[in-house]
């Protein structure tokens, strides 16, 4: 949403159900995004914005208010997938606030469906990058960092608890740019035909599962049966342009690791880790955002703002 020149949010919806897009992901609560997709059968991830952690995790008004505001008015109409509190907080000088603040909506939730003003149960949830890793290969090695486990240990444990999946955002597009010599380009975009890490018994073709059961391993070396707590990712994607000397973040590269990515994460093979089930994954972005910085993060969208495509995607 971070662009100037966006189609409305109703005229989104419609596009979204063009292309059979069923579930998508909002970084805040946009209340005239969240009427737009009311009755339209997409599911939604609603956000919360990052500058509210710290009421949301030391009041309980502060979220139930938040619930009354931006849940309940649209929980009959709308499925919500879960709530994130929070975007890639972890690790920052606010990482304390996130489970506080999932433990306070989550409460505020459990009294609405208590009281009738909700249909089911809101999973609570919060978005994390894989940068909370300290090691991340080979993926069976992957653990949390030193900084990050005292806040992930219990954050994972309370996904546990409550059955709730983690998000992770997950980019090999970042960790091939920055690590070129030692990443192929086919194992970033899904296009290699031969194993490329072997580790164990376990066996890597592609760079996006290798970072996924990174974080499994990390969920797995965490008390409190963290390591039954499921993956969902909540972006990943390629930008199809960037600064002049990006020569990787080109459109033939997005469209390559886009359609490989849904058709990936669609076949049901799941990751070598976690086999036989489909990998829940939320491709980044609508469209592309001319209020963000220059260069790359301006490009990851698979539209322009006048709905016409960057390149083709096959989302059926």
């Amino acid at each position: 949403m971070l662009g100037n020149n966006l189609p409305t949010p109703n005229d989104v919806v419609l596009l979204l159900k063009s292309k059979n897009i069923t579930k998508t992901r909002l970084f805040n609560p946009n209340i005239e995004a969240l009427q737009a997709l009311q009755n339209s059968g997409i599911e939604v991830i609603l956000g919360t914005l990052n500058q509210d952690l710290q009421q949301l995790s030391t009041s309980i008004s502060f979220s139930s208010n938040w619930v009354q505001t931006n849940v309940i008015p649209f929980a009959k109409t709308l499925k919500i997938r879960a709530i994130s509190a929070g975007n890639e907080v972890i690790p920052s000088d606010m990482q304390n606030y996130v489970l506080p603040a999932m433990q306070n909506l989550k409460s505020a939730l459990d009294q609405a469906l208590a009281a009738g003003l909700i249909p089911g149960r809101i999973p609570v949830t919060t978005a994390i990058a894989t940068s909370v890793l300290g090691v991340s290969y080979p993926p069976s090695n992957g653990k949390f960092s030193n900084t990050t486990l005292p806040v992930m240990g219990p954050i994972a444990n309370f996904l546990a608890t409550t059955q709730t999946p983690l998000l992770v955002n997950v980019y090999p597009y970042f960790a091939y740019v920055n690590n070129p010599i030692n990443i192929s380009l086919s194992y970033a975009l899904f296009t290699s035909n031969s194993v490329v890490v072997r580790d164990g018994v376990l066996e890597y073709k592609t760079l996006f599962d290798a970072m996924v059961d990174a974080v499994y391993s990390a969920l797995e070396r965490c008390d409190g049966g963290s390591g039954s707590v499921e993956i969902v990712v909540s972006e990943s994607g390629w930008p199809s342009g960037g600064d002049s000397g990006d020569v990787y973040a080109t459109i033939a590269n997005a469209q390559t690791y886009n359609n490989n990515l849904i058709s990936h994460v669609s076949n049901g093979n799941g990751t070598p880790k976690r086999p036989g089930k489909s990998v829940e994954t939320y491709v980044f972005a609508i469209f592309n955002e001319n209020l963000k910085p220059q260069g790359t993060e301006q490009n990851f969208g698979l539209f322009y703002p006048n709905k016409m495509e960057v390149y083709p995607v096959n989302f059926m």
